[in-house]
């Protein structure tokens, strides 16, 4: 007697696949005796196909059913099984047999009496040449895998024979066992439910066989399962269900004794799992992870029923699972060959930027010359000081200290936010940990041939053209605001001009790659805590980005959440005070600044002049022709350039860079309006050069833009460009080369050696450093250890707009000990901690000397101080009552708040550094059918195009291929 068939079919969508599902059951060599239909769903038209087809069986349902459940609705419809012959085949209507599958589904299960399911091999609906899938099995910690995955069908794998499971589409199961097993879990309503009929089958002490001559089409993207298309919801939905099915089948094995320590672990772990999701670049990946996670744990009804179900059927030990298990050795085989395909694909994405054919090289070796040239004397002083310098502290455990919420060692001491460019500090000090200060000079050399780099691949994303990559570096590395910066001493401003392109670049690539996105978050946040004059234009930006890249806004959408962070306790404090816009300014050392006008902003000089070319030749060429004028001319071909490419086909993009040129100029006249901060009595305005380069950057991209549609003449006009600006700047960099700068070698010390000897026994020691000002005034500041430090500065501090009781009594002090009076020194002295006096020189003026004399008599009249000589600070004292830890100098225990701060910033800034680590990764290969690859890389590029314009950018090829990075 012939084994009874009944075809199982679920029919959701109908249409062409369908009647492709009909037509090749009806070609079967071996036909089914009967066939069950269900329609899930599905329209009229639909039902008259499938009842044109007269099956035996017809279930229909209305809501959406998963197709296990829909197959066990059916099923329970069909009569007892006759014999232990008969046998169910499922099939969905997307699943096309070819003429001797269920023939040799068949003899397989004859001819194997212990088999109790036969799975076929299921190949590409447009492409049989390739298997989709064949046989289903388990990793050694219970990760579910296809035994062949994405490969052509060669016949490699024709001799496979038993298999742990297989996917549920066209597995021909003896229909006793189904009902003897009830069938799918109900709890895997999408995923590995094949699987786990396959494991419940093996227990039950029935084979699962694979059978290569039975051979099916599947288009693996309708009702039978979620499909395996990369990237999208469907893929982060699959991710979610096949964690779900994971976690459920180690509840269901586990022993009874330890399931509830694994139901305790399933939180833990997807928090482990949740850091994997950011090294791996899958974060989308992590809500699904906490919701597999609760959903399996909310549920552990289904847990029980699962246990009792294998128990009921079990006769073999969990232990005859393990040969058909994927070997370790395999999975470590496949995790090389992906490792290696990713790496390729990276090695392919860099060699398409011809970084040395392009120019790239010589950009990087010019600059590098120049600065060298330029900052020899520094070179040999082992650091920099003058203007806004400061060195920074020497232990490293400080100077994270310093980048943390709590005591701040300024303005007579208080607890309160650290800036944000404190954790900049921080970074650029580990850097050269065997001396932090030392980062400061390695930042002056660096910063003109990392712009130059920069800037060069920033105009790798707009042209392939050599000359205007190569214009484009050089004119960025020796843009005014940059040798402004480096001439004022303005650390915050030089970090600002190296990053900006490179968060160009990052933007471009935000658009496809997590990595990218979760860099330009950092950078973002580095340029912010640099300059917090710049967070609007750039949280502009980051809207148009956001509004602009259509799907690939979710990668863009948290870009800002780290700068956020550690500005945060700041803002709070800020606005708690009632002084909101002082968190624009400028960090670090308050140091005042000529401000330019609004030509000269236009121009691109921030510190007041014409680009020096007033002083050029002695002042005589200015007696024939204005400064403006020879500047303004020189700047007119990058002015010109820029504009013209509102008359290229390249419009939108730069009309983008165009808008970012003017968000830079507004920032730029809006800082000369604001100022906020304060030295004494004098205000310091905010500095000018950030919202400068800004706006150099914008008309850089709009002028490569417009450039890069000539088909003739463009390497002559880009040349023109280049060479109109460095003569522009050339006043500039001979004061730079000449020393006649703020800027030059830093001194051995900041405070005398007298001091600095104290401070390494001690180094809490205070300093009352007086200094005669301009206007007849004295400034008093407390100095603690061998002196200040750049990271110790605080905003709270410049921006203070009353004296706090530690500067009242700092001020009380020093007016009582330059003026002859029986002040007791004593119990201020305590108070603050104080050991030592010093008294620094006026600044030439009749009214500072007149200061300094008096300060001077006062002292030396002053029993309570002690002469301790003169050193090249100026005259210095000891306090007669000074002690040792004297409780001013303590710093007190930071309160629980700062604790929460701190690990809230680490968290954020942590998850974007993970996510940012490169891991040379890409999507696999895409196996979708042409017209859906060719539609999703469009839109890709489409979001990729519209971010990096955003950021001042746009792709170098019109609508062509967005690449992705990460996995």
């Amino acid at each position: 007697m012939f084994p009874r068939v009944t075809a199982v079919l679920v029919v959701q969508h109908g249409g062409d696949r369908l009647r492709a599902t009909l037509d090749a059951l009806r070609g079967q060599t071996r036909a089914p005796d009967e066939l069950a239909v269900v329609l899930v769903g599905a329209d009229d038209e639909t039902r008259r196909l499938v009842e044109a087809e007269h099956p035996s069986h017809l279930v229909a349902l209305g809501d959406p059913h998963p197709f296990g459940a829909a197959i066990a609705d059916l099923v329970r419809t069909l009569p007892e099984p006759s014999g232990e012959r008969d046998a169910v085949w499922l099939l969905a209507e997307d699943s096309a047999p070819e003429p001797e599958a269920l023939a040799a589904l068949v003899d397989a299960l004859e001819n194997a009496r212990t088999a109790g399911l036969a799975a076929p091999k299921l190949v590409e609906w447009d492409d049989p040449r390739r298997i989709v899938r064949f046989g289903r099995t388990l990793t050694r910690w219970g990760r579910s895998v296809a035994v062949v995955d994405g490969e052509f069908d060669q016949g490699q794998h024709d001799d496979l024979s038993d298999v742990l499971g297989a996917d549920p589409v066209g597995l021909l199961v003896r229909h006793r066992l189904w009902n003897d097993l009830d069938g799918f879990d109900p709890a895997l309503p999408v995923v590995d439910d094949g699987l786990d009929l396959g494991i419940r089958a093996r227990l039950a002490g029935h084979r699962v066989i694979a059978v290569p001559g039975a051979r099916i089409r599947f288009a693996d993207d309708g009702v039978a399962g979620p499909g395996s298309a990369p990237g999208g919801r469907a893929a982060r939905r699959r991710a979610r269900d096949l964690r779900a099915a994971s976690l459920h089948r180690r509840l269901v094995a586990a022993p009874a004794a330890l399931a509830p320590l694994v139901w305790l672990a399933i939180l833990p772990l997807a928090v482990l799992r949740s850091l994997r999701h950011l090294l791996v670049k899958t974060p989308g990946a992590i809500p699904g992870e906490f919701d597999a996670a609760v959903r399996v744990m909310a549920a552990p009804q289904r847990v029980i029923r699962s246990r009792r179900t294998i128990a009921r059927t079990r006769s073999a030990k969990w232990s005859s699972l393990a040969p058909l298990r994927m070997r370790p050795d395999e999975v470590r085989v496949r995790r090389q060959l992906a490792a290696e395909a990713r790496r390729q694909r990276a090695r392919g994405r860099a060699d398409d930027l011809m970084f040395l054919q392009t120019g790239g090289g010589w950009v990087l070796l010019a600059s590098l010359a120049a600065s060298l040239v330029l900052f020899a004397p520094l070179i040999g002083s082992g650091g920099v000081a003058g203007g806004g310098l400061l060195p920074l502290s020497d232990d490293l455990g400080a100077l994270w200290r310093n980048a943390a919420y709590g005591w701040r060692d300024v303005g007579g001491g208080f607890e309160g936010a650290a800036d944000p460019f404190a954790g900049v500090l921080a970074v650029l000090g580990s850097l050269a940990f065997w001396s932090p200060s030392a980062a400061m000079l390695g930042l002056w050399l660096l910063a003109i041939p990392l712009s130059g780099l920069g800037g060069w691949f920033a105009a790798a994303k707009l042209t392939d053209r050599a000359s205007l990559r190569v214009a484009a570096g050089l004119v960025w590395a020796v843009a005014p605001p940059l040798l402004d910066a480096l001439a004022a001493g303005r650390p915050g401003a030089v970090v600002v001009h190296v990053l900006l392109p490179w968060l160009a670049v990052l933007m471009f690539a935000a658009g496809t790659s997590w990595a990218a996105a979760a860099a330009a978050s950092l950078v973002f946040a580095a340029i912010i805590a640099c300059a917090p004059s710049l967070a609007p234009a750039l949280v502009v930006a980051w809207i148009v980005a956001l509004a602009l890249s259509g799907r690939a806004a979710i990668r863009l959408a948290g870009i800002p959440l780290p700068a956020v962070a550690l500005a945060l306790p700041l803002v709070v404090e800020q606005v708690g005070r009632g002084t909101p816009f002082a968190l624009f300014a400028d960090p670090g050392l308050p140091d005042a600044s000529a401000e330019p006008t609004v030509l000269q902003i236009a121009l691109g000089q921030a510190s007041g002049t014409w680009g020096r070319w007033e002083d050029a030749l002695g002042g005589l060429l200015v007696e024939f022709v204005p400064a403006v004028l020879i500047l303004a001319v020189l700047i007119a071909p990058l002015a010109l350039a820029a504009i013209a490419v509102v008359a290229t086909r390249r419009l939108r993009g730069g009309l983008l860079a165009l808008a970012l040129a003017g968000l830079g100029f507004l920032t730029a006249l809006g800082a000369t309006a604001l100022q906020v901060a304060f030295v004494g009595d004098s205000t310091v305005p905010i500095w000018t050069g950030a919202g400068i380069s800004l706006m150099w950057l914008g008309g850089i991209a709009a002028a490569v833009l417009g450039l890069s549609t000539l088909r003739r003449g463009a390497a002559v006009l880009a040349a023109l460009v280049a060479a109109g600006v460095l003569v522009a700047v050339a006043p500039s960099i001979v004061a730079l080369a000449l020393g006649r700068t703020a800027v030059g070698p830093a001194p051995e010390r900041t405070l005398p050696a007298f001091v600095e000897a104290e401070a390494r026994t001690d180094p809490r020691v205070g300093t009352l450093r007086l200094d005669p000002t301009a206007d007849g005034g004295l400034r008093a500041t407390v100095e603690r250890g061998s002196g200040a430090r750049l990271d110790q500065q605080s905003t709270l501090a410049s921006t203070r707009r009353e004296l706090t009781d530690a500067t009242d009594e700092i001020a009380t002090l020093a007016g009582n000990l330059v003026s002859r009076s029986g002040f007791d020194a004593a119990p201020a002295i305590s108070e603050l901690g104080l050991s030592f006096v010093l008294l620094g020189p006026g600044d030439g003026g009749d009214a500072s000397a007149a200061v300094e004399d008096r300060a001077r008599s006062a002292l030396d009249g002053n029993p309570q101080v002690v002469a301790v000589g003169e050193t090249d600070f100026g005259p210095l004292w000891r306090f007669a009552a000074a002690e040792a830890d004297a409780p001013g100098s303590r710093i007190p225990e930071p309160p629980p708040l700062a604790w929460w701060v701190v690990a809230g910033q680490l968290l954020v800034v942590g998850a974007a550094l993970l996510l940012s680590i490169p891991t040379g990764g890409g999507r696999e290969p895409d196996r979708r059918p042409p017209s859906t690859r060719r539609r999703r890389r469009a839109d890709a590029a489409a979001a990729a195009a519209a971010t990096a314009a955003a950021a001042g950018t746009t792709p170098t090829d019109e609508g062509g291929e967005a690449r992705a990075e990460d996995a």
